[in-house]
């Protein structure tokens, strides 16, 4: 299975596990899946760790570096068939990082893992 994970989702699977769903910690875990993380994801959490609203052990570029060697997680570009797919989403959600990764797990047929409840308002396959 094709996972793509949400910001608070890779903040909770490295500092925070308790905080995942069984479902999501065992998914992650499970190494017949391939974990994405977005180039979004991290220019997202970029973001918000400049304006210290947000914080993640030993930073974040330490933290995908070290994801992509111990636990394989892939980094998963911005295509312009994610950024045109956005036409096509009902206006639920109007996060606009939230709304590409919607795009990008609809398109790229992944599953999405995020605890955001806005997420269950579109056609994505979703675990929380």
């Amino acid at each position: 299975m094709k996972l793509l994970i949400d910001s608070h989702v890779l903040k909770w699977w490295r500092d925070e596990p308790n905080k995942l769903s069984q479902n999501a910690f065992t998914a992650i875990s499970d190494p017949r899946n391939d974990v994405f993380l977005s180039v979004a994801t991290i220019w997202e959490l970029q973001i918000k760790i400049s304006l210290n609203k947000f914080a993640i052990t030993n930073g974040l570029e330490n933290a995908v570096k070290d994801e992509q060697m111990k636990n394989g997680f892939q980094i998963l570009p911005i295509q312009l068939s994610h950024a045109l797919f956005i036409e096509n989403l009902p206006l639920h959600h109007k996060a606009p990082f939230d709304r590409l990764l919607i795009t990008q797990a609809i398109v790229e047929n992944m599953t999405l893992i995020s605890a955001d409840s806005n997420f269950d308002n579109y056609q994505v396959n979703l675990l929380g």
